[in-house]
């Protein structure tokens, strides 16, 4: 039997390569080795993103990238994750039998406020959403990143809770799916993050992409001089995008010196064009036909709520309000 793995992404702006390396690249790949169930988080969005027709907006154009990224409808189930208001209600059944003191420990929960960001419930009761968004399809692998592990922990203690007070196995524990993928530089050296505004987007292209990419973060070592390239963000956004032989020619000349920071920009700025290329083609052609990406979620939905409505029912009956 099929292993049934689960993820979502937020439409809280454009894709960059962090998303794309992070999570999306494991998606597409994925989709092949089981049955892929993958969602736009929308709901979540709304803790950043509150402007309606804004969200609307990002929430198709999730929906057409991972389109044009090679996520294919014949295999993996794409929607939106508020066409299954099933889990909206499965939520505060989980927030019946969640302690504060689990949710006060989410790493990400501390890290946004401690940026200055206002604590307000949903950004609070985060963790118990996305539970819900795993266990409502009974997954069994989340690929994440590793900043994202306690949250599939949470997720296990949230089922336990719920199985053991009411004394049904209503709920499968899910496991953590690791990318190996380490974490991706943004322009300045910190992890790649919208609210950084230190973003390359994947489907930028032209005089806008040239731009980000000469614009990354270096050092003053001078041209002649040789270059660590391990410490360079130039270099280790390259090797996302290189093959062996090219990650060694580049990193034999910077450490050979004579070789600037602004000609490995160029080559840098070439590979991630080329690369994406055929996507930004597949993109375009999408982009003319919102009616398509419309109906492929409009399908996803209704599987996905047919999954969805058959643990609501074992929940609601297991807890007494069938």
């Amino acid at each position: 039997m099929q292993k049934r793995i689960l993820s979502g992404i937020q439409p809280s702006g454009k894709l960059h390569i962090g998303n794309y390396f992070g999570a999306i690249k494991q998606h597409i790949a994925l989709q092949d080795q089981g049955e892929g169930f993958y969602f736009i988080a929308n709901y979540h969005a709304l803790t950043t993103v509150q402007d309606a027709e804004l969200l609307r907006n990002l929430t198709l154009d999730v929906a057409i990238d991972y389109l044009a990224l090679g996520l294919s409808p014949e295999k993996a189930t794409l929607f939106r994750q508020s066409d299954v208001p099933e889990v909206t209600e499965l939520a505060w059944l989980l927030a019946t039998v969640t302690g504060m003191g689990l949710l006060e420990r989410a790493h990400s929960y501390k890290d946004k406020i401690a940026k200055g960001i206002a604590a307000k419930v949903g950004l609070f009761t985060y963790p118990v959403l996305m539970a819900a968004d795993i266990l409502i399809y009974q997954s069994d692998l989340v690929p994440v990143g590793a900043d994202q592990v306690q949250h599939i922990e949470m997720t296990q203690d949230m089922a336990g809770y719920f199985n053991t007070t009411f004394g049904k196995e209503v709920f499968k524990r899910p496991e953590a799916k690791l990318n190996s993928t380490a974490k991706v530089p943004g322009l300045d050296g910190q992890k790649m993050s919208k609210s950084y505004n230190n973003t390359i987007e994947i489907f930028a292209e032209g005089n806008a992409l040239k731009k980000v990419i000469m614009g990354i973060v270096t050092d003053s070592t001078p041209v002649e001089a040789p270059k660590d390239p391990d410490n360079s963000i130039i270099f280790q956004l390259y090797t996302l995008f290189a093959d062996e032989k090219e990650k060694e020619e580049m990193r034999e000349k910077f450490l050979a010196g004579g070789y600037g920071y602004g000609e490995a920009k160029k080559t840098l700025l070439k590979q991630i064009d080329d690369y994406f290329a055929p996507a930004r083609s597949k993109r375009k052609e999408l982009a003319k036909d919102r009616a398509y990406v419309e109906e492929i979620l409009q399908k996803g939905a209704i599987k996905a709520r047919e999954e969805a409505s058959k643990t609501l029912k074992a929940a609601r009956k297991a807890c007494g309000i069938d």
